[in-house]
Protein backbone atom coordinates (compact mmCIF):
# COMPACT_ATOMS: atom_id res chain seq x y z
CA UNK A 1 0.00 0.00 0.00
CA UNK A 2 0.90 3.47 -0.39
CA UNK A 3 2.48 5.59 2.54
CA UNK A 4 2.19 9.16 3.58
CA UNK A 5 5.71 9.26 4.89
CA UNK A 6 7.29 7.37 1.96
CA UNK A 7 6.91 8.06 -1.53
CA UNK A 8 8.19 5.58 -4.20
CA UNK A 9 8.22 6.52 -7.83
CA UNK A 10 5.67 4.30 -10.22
CA UNK A 11 7.65 2.43 -12.95
CA UNK A 12 6.32 0.50 -15.79
CA UNK A 13 8.96 -2.48 -15.53
CA UNK A 14 9.40 -2.33 -11.72
CA UNK A 15 6.03 -2.42 -9.60
CA UNK A 16 6.11 0.60 -7.73
CA UNK A 17 3.60 0.69 -4.41
CA UNK A 18 4.10 1.66 -1.17
CA UNK A 19 2.88 1.12 2.97
CA UNK A 20 3.79 2.09 5.76
CA UNK A 21 5.80 1.44 8.70
CA UNK A 22 7.78 2.94 11.84
CA UNK A 23 10.51 1.04 13.57
CA UNK A 24 9.24 0.35 17.01
CA UNK A 25 7.75 -2.98 17.37
CA UNK A 26 4.82 -3.95 19.78
CA UNK A 27 5.23 -7.16 21.63
CA UNK A 28 2.55 -10.09 20.66
CA UNK A 29 0.79 -10.96 23.56
CA UNK A 30 0.77 -14.90 23.92
CA UNK A 31 -1.13 -15.24 26.38
CA UNK A 32 -4.80 -15.79 24.81
CA UNK A 33 -7.38 -18.15 25.33
CA UNK A 34 -7.80 -21.77 22.88
CA UNK A 35 -9.42 -21.43 19.79
CA UNK A 36 -12.94 -21.57 20.09
CA UNK A 37 -15.42 -21.35 17.54
CA UNK A 38 -16.50 -17.89 15.69
CA UNK A 39 -18.88 -16.50 13.86
CA UNK A 40 -16.67 -14.02 11.47
CA UNK A 41 -18.34 -15.27 8.04
CA UNK A 42 -16.33 -13.53 5.05
CA UNK A 43 -18.47 -10.48 3.64
CA UNK A 44 -19.65 -10.80 0.42
CA UNK A 45 -19.17 -7.94 -1.77
CA UNK A 46 -16.30 -6.65 0.49
CA UNK A 47 -15.59 -2.74 1.26
CA UNK A 48 -12.70 -2.75 2.83
CA UNK A 49 -11.01 0.51 4.37
CA UNK A 50 -7.23 0.47 5.52
CA UNK A 51 -6.39 2.49 8.52
CA UNK A 52 -2.57 3.15 8.83
CA UNK A 53 -2.45 7.21 9.63
CA UNK A 54 -3.23 8.08 12.79
CA UNK A 55 -6.54 8.84 13.46
CA UNK A 56 -7.26 9.61 17.91
CA UNK A 57 -6.06 8.28 21.14
CA UNK A 58 -8.62 5.71 20.02
CA UNK A 59 -7.00 4.85 17.36
CA UNK A 60 -10.31 4.18 14.99
CA UNK A 61 -12.89 6.58 14.38
CA UNK A 62 -16.67 5.59 15.77
CA UNK A 63 -18.31 3.46 13.57
CA UNK A 64 -20.88 5.61 12.33
CA UNK A 65 -17.68 7.53 10.54
CA UNK A 66 -17.32 4.23 8.38
CA UNK A 67 -20.66 3.60 7.17
CA UNK A 68 -21.09 1.74 3.55
CA UNK A 69 -17.52 -0.22 5.23
CA UNK A 70 -17.98 -3.64 6.32
CA UNK A 71 -13.98 -4.47 7.07
CA UNK A 72 -11.39 -2.25 8.75
CA UNK A 73 -7.90 -3.11 7.91
CA UNK A 74 -5.21 -1.97 10.57
CA UNK A 75 -2.07 -1.01 8.86
CA UNK A 76 0.28 -3.06 9.12
CA UNK A 77 1.61 -6.06 10.67
CA UNK A 78 5.06 -6.59 9.59
CA UNK A 79 8.10 -9.11 10.19
CA UNK A 80 8.99 -6.25 13.51
CA UNK A 81 6.06 -6.70 15.01
CA UNK A 82 2.91 -4.49 14.94
CA UNK A 83 2.98 -0.94 13.46
CA UNK A 84 1.24 2.24 13.29
CA UNK A 85 -2.12 1.59 13.24
CA UNK A 86 -2.20 -2.10 14.26
CA UNK A 87 0.78 -1.26 16.69
CA UNK A 88 -1.70 1.22 18.35
CA UNK A 89 -4.57 -1.04 18.37
CA UNK A 90 -2.41 -3.65 20.52
CA UNK A 91 -1.26 -0.62 22.73
CA UNK A 92 -4.39 -0.34 24.03
CA UNK A 93 -6.07 -1.61 26.92
CA UNK A 94 -8.03 -4.92 26.80
CA UNK A 95 -11.19 -3.21 27.71
CA UNK A 96 -10.70 -0.66 25.59
CA UNK A 97 -10.01 -3.05 22.49
CA UNK A 98 -12.89 -5.32 23.40
CA UNK A 99 -15.68 -2.27 23.62
CA UNK A 100 -14.40 -1.01 20.43
CA UNK A 101 -14.71 -4.38 18.65
CA UNK A 102 -18.41 -4.76 20.13
CA UNK A 103 -19.86 -1.16 18.68
CA UNK A 104 -17.74 -2.02 15.11
CA UNK A 105 -19.65 -5.37 14.80
CA UNK A 106 -22.83 -4.02 15.91
CA UNK A 107 -22.35 -1.62 13.05
CA UNK A 108 -21.50 -4.63 10.61
CA UNK A 109 -17.81 -3.70 10.39
CA UNK A 110 -15.33 -6.53 10.94
CA UNK A 111 -11.47 -5.23 11.89
CA UNK A 112 -9.04 -7.08 11.01
CA UNK A 113 -5.34 -6.58 10.55
CA UNK A 114 -3.46 -6.03 7.40
CA UNK A 115 0.24 -7.98 6.65
CA UNK A 116 3.80 -6.74 5.55
CA UNK A 117 3.28 -3.80 2.89
CA UNK A 118 5.84 -2.38 0.67
CA UNK A 119 8.86 -2.06 3.12
CA UNK A 120 8.64 -5.61 4.23
CA UNK A 121 10.34 -8.24 2.21
CA UNK A 122 8.91 -11.71 3.39
CA UNK A 123 10.75 -13.85 1.12
CA UNK A 124 14.06 -11.74 0.26
CA UNK A 125 14.97 -11.04 4.26
CA UNK A 126 14.70 -15.55 4.42
CA UNK A 127 11.42 -15.00 6.86
CA UNK A 128 10.18 -18.58 7.66
CA UNK A 129 6.53 -18.52 6.15
CA UNK A 130 4.95 -20.95 8.59
CA UNK A 131 6.76 -19.49 11.48
CA UNK A 132 5.71 -15.85 10.51
CA UNK A 133 2.37 -17.61 9.40
CA UNK A 134 2.18 -18.99 13.02
CA UNK A 135 3.39 -15.20 14.61
CA UNK A 136 0.75 -13.45 12.85
CA UNK A 137 -2.25 -15.29 13.42
CA UNK A 138 -1.67 -15.76 17.19
CA UNK A 139 -1.53 -11.74 16.98
CA UNK A 140 -5.12 -11.91 15.63
CA UNK A 141 -6.34 -14.46 17.84
CA UNK A 142 -4.68 -12.53 21.12
CA UNK A 143 -6.59 -8.96 19.63
CA UNK A 144 -9.43 -11.19 18.75
CA UNK A 145 -9.36 -9.79 15.37
CA UNK A 146 -12.13 -10.81 12.74
CA UNK A 147 -8.58 -12.02 10.33
CA UNK A 148 -5.93 -11.05 8.28
CA UNK A 149 -5.39 -9.32 5.47
CA UNK A 150 -2.14 -10.11 3.18
CA UNK A 151 -0.51 -7.32 1.67
CA UNK A 152 2.66 -9.26 0.26
CA UNK A 153 4.94 -6.86 -2.09
CA UNK A 154 8.18 -8.56 -2.29
CA UNK A 155 8.88 -6.90 -5.37
CA UNK A 156 12.74 -8.61 -5.87
CA UNK A 157 11.32 -11.56 -5.01
CA UNK A 158 8.63 -12.00 -7.61
CA UNK A 159 10.49 -10.39 -10.41
CA UNK A 160 13.11 -12.94 -10.11
CA UNK A 161 10.34 -15.56 -11.14
CA UNK A 162 12.28 -18.69 -9.82
CA UNK A 163 8.81 -19.59 -8.13
CA UNK A 164 10.48 -18.67 -4.31
CA UNK A 165 7.93 -15.79 -4.13
CA UNK A 166 5.06 -17.88 -5.18
CA UNK A 167 6.08 -20.96 -2.85
CA UNK A 168 6.56 -18.77 0.25
CA UNK A 169 2.77 -17.08 -0.50
CA UNK A 170 0.95 -20.69 -0.82
CA UNK A 171 3.10 -22.21 2.19
CA UNK A 172 2.47 -18.36 4.23
CA UNK A 173 -1.68 -18.98 3.25
CA UNK A 174 -1.99 -22.55 4.15
CA UNK A 175 -0.23 -22.12 7.42
CA UNK A 176 -2.77 -19.05 8.32
CA UNK A 177 -5.69 -21.15 7.61
CA UNK A 178 -4.60 -24.11 9.53
CA UNK A 179 -4.56 -21.11 12.56
CA UNK A 180 -7.55 -18.91 11.16
CA UNK A 181 -10.28 -21.62 9.78
CA UNK A 182 -12.31 -20.97 6.96
CA UNK A 183 -15.53 -19.84 7.86
CA UNK A 184 -14.36 -18.55 11.29
CA UNK A 185 -12.07 -15.80 10.14
CA UNK A 186 -11.46 -13.48 7.18
CA UNK A 187 -7.95 -14.29 5.24
CA UNK A 188 -8.03 -11.83 2.37
CA UNK A 189 -4.93 -10.81 0.38
CA UNK A 190 -4.17 -7.37 -1.57
CA UNK A 191 -2.22 -8.26 -4.79
CA UNK A 192 -0.68 -5.90 -7.35
CA UNK A 193 -3.52 -5.82 -10.51
CA UNK A 194 -0.43 -7.27 -12.75
CA UNK A 195 0.35 -10.01 -10.79
CA UNK A 196 -2.60 -11.62 -11.64
CA UNK A 197 -2.16 -11.13 -15.79
CA UNK A 198 0.32 -13.69 -17.51
CA UNK A 199 3.09 -11.65 -17.69
CA UNK A 200 7.25 -12.50 -18.84
CA UNK A 201 8.10 -10.30 -16.18
CA UNK A 202 6.58 -13.11 -13.64
CA UNK A 203 7.94 -16.31 -15.09
CA UNK A 204 7.08 -18.63 -11.94
CA UNK A 205 2.92 -16.55 -12.41
CA UNK A 206 2.79 -14.58 -9.34
CA UNK A 207 -0.43 -14.78 -7.84
CA UNK A 208 -1.76 -16.19 -10.72
CA UNK A 209 0.21 -19.10 -9.61
CA UNK A 210 -0.83 -18.33 -5.81
CA UNK A 211 -4.73 -18.91 -6.65
CA UNK A 212 -4.18 -21.89 -8.09
CA UNK A 213 -2.81 -23.33 -5.13
CA UNK A 214 -4.62 -21.72 -2.42
CA UNK A 215 -7.36 -19.63 -4.02
CA UNK A 216 -9.51 -21.92 -2.12
CA UNK A 217 -8.41 -20.80 1.12
CA UNK A 218 -8.66 -17.12 0.48
CA UNK A 219 -11.67 -15.35 0.62
CA UNK A 220 -11.53 -12.83 -2.04
CA UNK A 221 -8.10 -10.14 -3.31
CA UNK A 222 -8.05 -6.42 -2.41
CA UNK A 223 -6.62 -6.05 -6.00
CA UNK A 224 -4.34 -2.84 -6.07
CA UNK A 225 -5.43 -1.02 -9.44
CA UNK A 226 -2.49 2.41 -8.96
CA UNK A 227 0.62 2.94 -8.89
CA UNK A 228 1.39 1.30 -12.74
CA UNK A 229 0.52 4.00 -14.89
CA UNK A 230 -2.63 2.45 -15.78
CA UNK A 231 -6.43 2.08 -14.48
CA UNK A 232 -7.16 5.83 -14.58
CA UNK A 233 -10.41 5.31 -16.45
CA UNK A 234 -13.16 2.83 -16.53
CA UNK A 235 -12.27 0.88 -19.73
CA UNK A 236 -8.43 0.81 -18.35
CA UNK A 237 -9.48 -0.57 -14.93
CA UNK A 238 -12.05 -3.10 -16.16
CA UNK A 239 -11.62 -4.14 -19.33
CA UNK A 240 -8.21 -3.53 -20.95
CA UNK A 241 -5.13 -2.81 -19.10
CA UNK A 242 -2.62 -0.99 -21.54
CA UNK A 243 0.96 -1.72 -21.80
CA UNK A 244 3.34 -3.14 -20.19
CA UNK A 245 0.83 -4.97 -18.21
CA UNK A 246 -1.54 -6.33 -20.37
CA UNK A 247 -4.76 -8.23 -19.22
CA UNK A 248 -4.66 -6.75 -15.71
CA UNK A 249 -7.49 -5.06 -15.93
CA UNK A 250 -11.22 -6.49 -13.74
CA UNK A 251 -12.75 -8.48 -16.34
CA UNK A 252 -9.49 -9.64 -18.32
CA UNK A 253 -8.26 -11.42 -14.30
CA UNK A 254 -11.20 -13.23 -14.22
CA UNK A 255 -10.67 -14.74 -17.30
CA UNK A 256 -7.60 -15.59 -16.55
CA UNK A 257 -8.80 -17.90 -14.02
CA UNK A 258 -9.53 -15.78 -11.07
CA UNK A 259 -13.54 -15.97 -9.71
CA UNK A 260 -14.63 -12.92 -10.65
CA UNK A 261 -16.54 -11.86 -7.50
CA UNK A 262 -13.84 -12.69 -5.32
CA UNK A 263 -12.01 -9.49 -7.04
CA UNK A 264 -12.51 -6.28 -4.92
CA UNK A 265 -11.49 -3.16 -7.15
CA UNK A 266 -8.57 -1.22 -4.68
CA UNK A 267 -8.29 2.18 -5.15
CA UNK A 268 -6.53 5.20 -3.20
CA UNK A 269 -8.76 7.27 -1.58
CA UNK A 270 -7.20 10.57 -2.87
CA UNK A 271 -4.43 11.38 -5.78
CA UNK A 272 -2.31 11.95 -2.67
CA UNK A 273 -2.53 8.28 -1.55
CA UNK A 274 -0.78 6.69 -4.56
CA UNK A 275 1.64 8.02 -7.73
CA UNK A 276 -1.07 7.17 -10.25
CA UNK A 277 -4.66 5.13 -10.96
CA UNK A 278 -6.56 7.71 -8.78
CA UNK A 279 -10.39 7.79 -10.17
CA UNK A 280 -12.66 10.20 -7.91
CA UNK A 281 -15.14 8.12 -5.85
CA UNK A 282 -18.23 9.43 -7.88
CA UNK A 283 -16.13 8.34 -11.55
CA UNK A 284 -15.34 5.41 -9.80
CA UNK A 285 -19.40 4.76 -9.33
CA UNK A 286 -20.05 4.88 -13.04
CA UNK A 287 -17.22 2.41 -13.04
CA UNK A 288 -18.99 0.04 -10.66
CA UNK A 289 -22.51 0.66 -12.27
CA UNK A 290 -20.95 -1.20 -15.52
CA UNK A 291 -19.25 -3.58 -13.92
CA UNK A 292 -22.32 -4.75 -11.84
CA UNK A 293 -24.26 -4.55 -14.77
CA UNK A 294 -21.80 -7.62 -16.41
CA UNK A 295 -22.04 -9.47 -13.19
CA UNK A 296 -19.27 -7.98 -10.91
CA UNK A 297 -20.36 -7.68 -7.26
CA UNK A 298 -16.78 -8.43 -5.30
CA UNK A 299 -16.63 -5.19 -3.67
CA UNK A 300 -14.61 -2.21 -3.21
CA UNK A 301 -11.18 -1.27 -1.50
CA UNK A 302 -9.63 1.83 -0.55
CA UNK A 303 -6.39 3.21 1.16
CA UNK A 304 -6.82 5.11 3.33
CA UNK A 305 -9.01 6.44 5.86
CA UNK A 306 -10.02 9.20 6.09
CA UNK A 307 -9.20 10.78 2.80
CA UNK A 308 -12.08 7.52 2.52
CA UNK A 309 -14.65 8.06 4.79
CA UNK A 310 -18.65 6.92 4.90
CA UNK A 311 -19.05 9.90 1.90
CA UNK A 312 -16.35 8.38 -0.41
CA UNK A 313 -18.12 4.66 -0.49
CA UNK A 314 -21.64 6.07 -0.75
CA UNK A 315 -20.21 7.81 -4.18
CA UNK A 316 -17.72 4.84 -5.19
CA UNK A 317 -20.95 2.30 -4.86
CA UNK A 318 -22.82 4.44 -7.57
CA UNK A 319 -25.99 3.08 -7.89
CA UNK A 320 -25.27 -0.70 -7.10
CA UNK A 321 -25.15 -1.92 -3.65
CA UNK A 322 -27.45 0.16 -2.02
Amino acid sequence: MFTFTRLIASVSVALAVSSVMTVVAVPIDTDVSPLVARGTKAPSPAFVIYTDRFVSNDVLPPASELAGWNVVALSFLTLKGPQDQAGAFAKLPAAKRASTLAAYKKAGIDVIVSAFGETDKPTTSGADPAKTAETMAQFVLANKLAGIDVDYEDLDAMNKGDGKAEAWVVEFTQTLRKKLPKGQFILSHAPLAPWLAPNAQFKAGAYLTVNKKVGSLIDWYNVQFYNQGLYADCEGLLNKAGSPFTGSALFEIAKNGVELNKLVIGKPGVAADATNGFIDPKTLGTCVDQATKKGWKGGIMAFEFPHANAAWIKAAKGRSFH
